[in-house]
């Protein structure tokens, strides 16, 4: 590896990672040698941000003797790197270049050993409390021109820096920290609304989102999708190093009893923002600004809010309903023009179903299950047709959750044998002890064999289940799914699980156990339902109109109940007007 882009502390600190291998006896230059020729070289922005961050050599070298035993010292002059050590300065390269610079410094190597994570130094700065989030802030604290930090003001200095947000932090979640954390889900698709929301925050005034959408659609999982793009460094150059807070409203009017507590709370927030100049703040149910913390004589946080969002002194995220954003912010102008709406609508069944295949990992690694295509495809599927007052794709992932959930719990629930066998075997028990109390001891022997042959038994049986259990991996299937939302709606599972194109194939057999006779009818409204779900109507007008003229007992009102029942699994499905209620000419409001 050339080192001729390295600056001459850099270079230093090579040089001393090369001295400390040798003073404990180790063959090559690892990453906790580099974390001691860095503490060691002392003046360069390294050495002063671990000690602004209360690291220093001695504490750091008893660390590394427990974790690495030292050897015999003195090994020859020529002493390579390990491959971790390597990686480490390839790192510390790619850092210098993220910074726009042509050099690397002692800090870029610093960042290096922090992004690597696995070697011996970062889990020596890890066990001493540091994150790379920590260390970045302080580097970037000392690129920006704050002198040397003196041992004397070392406490006072880190403390400066890792409590400028101290009261948001305290009632927020750093959504970039938990990103960069990989404590996130993945997000799948939303590129329209993620670029639609970076644009806003780009604009010079009125520069704060609100994402509109109905409940489960994925307006929260937007805002995530922003902070995985800032840590992944996949955003304009006004937006790098910015951090998405998301402030619980809850929390911040919690414990505020006396007047004027809440409201200074809330500026203590506003000044911490101000003065950080890196947050964009995220407000999940927006709408609970409008009233949040007023009392008599008081004001609501949105009005305290009002004014920082006009001079632009912070940037806030929104998220609410469309029921709720028309309540609540669009009666209040002067909040509304400060918002750029968003909508969020639902996604397809296709960008449903790559949903659930982007976070499909993740259940299966918590619920330790597998989880085939046809289940998340069920799921889609019977979620949207059954399902009918949430939203995609938050239903169809709580379908795959339970299923899940059922099939785990399912796999470590002993076989119904095995409860018998136990039930059995405690009355033979009694029947032996009553047998011997009553002194048949031929009969207690026979009872003690018979209790010695199910023991045998159940003791097989368990034995088989764990077997099975360790070797079998379980899989939730398209069966499972149906199970669910049979279990959630009370459509028998042979129903779901039954053919659409079955159905509308036979629908004439269908309607006919109902409604006997009536050939031209019925044929006629079977036609009509299998063009609509063919796809060969006009998606804009109604899947067919009919006039049932005929006397009064012919069956008019129970093919339409026929139709409800075969079409969606239940004859109360259809809104049935009786006209002969409406004639009166007050009774006609009834109907608007």
């Amino acid at each position: 590896m050339m080192f001729g882009r390295f600056t001459e502390r850099a270079q230093k600190v090579l040089f001393l990672a090369r001295d400390e291998a040798r003073r404990l006896g180790h063959p090559a230059v690892g990453t906790e040698h580099l974390l001691l020729g860095l503490l060691r070289e002392g003046e360069g922005i390294a050495a002063r941000s671990l000690q602004a961050l209360g690291v220093n050599a001695d504490k750091v070298r008893k660390e590394v003797e427990k974790i690495v035993a030292p050897g015999k010292p003195g090994f020859g002059e020529e002493i390579g790197l390990t491959p971790r050590a390597k990686k480490v300065l390839e790192l510390a390269q790619e850092e210098g270049r993220r910074q726009g610079v042509s050099y690397v410094g002692t800090e870029h190597i610093l960042l290096g050993l922090i992004r690597e994570g696995e070697g011996v130094a970062a889990r020596v700065l890890v066990n001493q409390g540091l994150t790379l989030e920590k260390v970045r802030r302080q580097v970037l604290m000392l690129l920006g021109g704050i002198g040397p930090i003196s041992p004397g003001h070392k406490q006072s200095g880190m403390t400066r820096r890792s409590s400028q947000t101290p009261t948001m932090d305290e009632l927020g979640r750093d959504l970039t920290e938990l990103a960069r954390e990989g404590k996130l889900d993945p997000v799948i698709g939303r590129d329209k609304e993620i670029e639609r929301v970076i644009q806003i925050l780009s604009r010079r005034t009125k520069n704060n989102p609100c994402l509109i959408g109905e409940p489960g659609v994925g307006k929260t999982a937007v805002a995530e999708g922003l902070a995985q793009r800032i840590v992944e460094n996949k955003i304009p150059e006004m937006l790098v190093d910015k951090r998405v807070v998301t402030l619980d409203m809850s929390a911040v009017v919690a414990g505020t009893k006396y007047r004027g507590e809440f409201e200074e709370r809330l500026k203590k927030v506003i000044e911490e923002i101000r003065g950080a100049g890196n947050v964009l703040l995220f407000i999940d149910e927006v709408h609970t600004l409008v009233g949040a913390g007023a009392a008599e004589g008081a004001i609501d946080a949105a009005n305290i809010l009002k004014p920082a969002l006009a001079r632009g002194e912070l940037q806030c995220i929104g998220a609410t309903t469309l029921d709720e954003y028309r309540k609540n912010i669009e009666k209040d102008a002067a909040l509304e023009r400060r918002f750029q709406p968003v909508m969020v609508g639902e996604p397809t069944l296709e960008e449903t179903i790559e949903i659930l295949r982007g976070l499909r990992d993740r259940y299966e690694a918590h619920h330790r299950v597998k989880i085939t295509d046809s289940a998340l495809k069920a799921a889609t599927r019977l979620s949207s047709r059954y399902i009918s007052d949430r939203f995609l794709p938050d239903k169809a992932i709580d379908l795959m959750d339970e299923a899940a959930s059922r099939v785990r719990l399912k796999a470590y629930t002993a076989p119904p044998d095995v409860k018998e066998l136990e039930e059995k075997l405690e009355l033979l028990q009694k029947e032996k002890e009553s047998a011997v109390v009553s002194q048949e001891f031929e009969k207690a022997a026979a009872l003690r064999d018979e209790e010695q042959q199910v023991q045998d038994e159940l003791e097989r049986i368990k034995n088989n289940w764990v077997q099975r259990k360790e070797l079998d991996q379980s899989i939730v299937t398209e069966d499972d799914i149906a199970d669910i939302v049979s279990s959630w709606t009370g459509i028998p599972v042979h129903r779901l699980q039954e053919e659409e194109s079955e159905r509308l194939l036979h629908m004439e057999d269908t309607l006919h156990e109902r409604v006997i006779g009536q050939d031209e009818a019925v044929e006629a409204v079977s036609r009509a339902v299998r063009r609509a779900r063919a796809g060969l109507k006009d998606p804009k007008r109604p899947v067919g109109s009919f006039i049932f003229l005929g006397p009064t007992g012919v069956g008019k009102t129970e093919l339409a109940r026929a139709l409800a029942e075969a079409l969606f699994g239940d004859e109360e499905a259809m809104v049935r007007f009786d006209m002969s209620e409406y004639m009166e000419k007050h009774t006609v409001s009834r109907l608007l």
